[in-house]
């Protein structure tokens, strides 16, 4: 037997105060936006035990998937966190002062740059999403595995729409 949660008493409510509407989409992304608050919170308390805030973690992230040695240029990590180029900028200009990048003229094109990730950007970058993993395992404990797959598979059909969009 399921429990009621919080978004079934406001649905309810509204269904009472508002039986012309239909608030079935309220049923999922309720949910989604609470579950999304929770995540949030879990990701940003695992980011700053690696003293990292989560636009920094967004950036070493990009350049620690990217294999060694650890670097792309400035267009790369745009196209990979979604922020503009004077974002961008100033990101790798304050990671750079964190001592987390550094700076690398691009050996293909001496006019071009790098962005590689430093000793320490991997030490944290790493440390970070061990605990982000071990918090987000926590958020998921009640669900099993092959509950999460089945809801990992029903979000990415969700979400496909909006990746379209973002590439365009």
């Amino acid at each position: 037997m399921t429990s009621n949660d919080e978004v079934d008493r406001i649905v309810d409510a509204w269904s009472r105060e508002r039986s012309d509407l239909d608030f079935s989409p309220l049923q999922v992304l309720s949910r989604v936006d609470r579950l999304a608050r929770h995540l949030e919170r879990a990701r940003r308390a695992s980011f700053a035990a690696s003293d990292l805030e989560p636009w920094e973690f967004d950036v070493l992230s990009a350049l620690r998937r990217a294999g060694t040695p650890y670097q792309l240029s400035p267009k790369a990590l745009l196209q990979q966190t979604l922020v503009s180029s004077g974002t961008m900028t100033n990101r790798i200009d304050r990671l750079v002062g964190r001592g987390l990048v550094e700076r690398r003229t691009d050996p293909n094109d001496g006019r071009g740059i790098l962005v590689q990730m430093t000793d320490s950007g991997r030490t944290r970058v790493d440390a970070a999403i061990s605990t982000l993993l071990d918090a987000e395992a926590e958020l998921l404990v009640h669900v099993t595995s092959a509950e999460q797959e089945r809801l990992s598979g029903l979000l990415r059909k969700l979400s496909l729409d909006f990746d379209v969009a973002d590439d365009q």
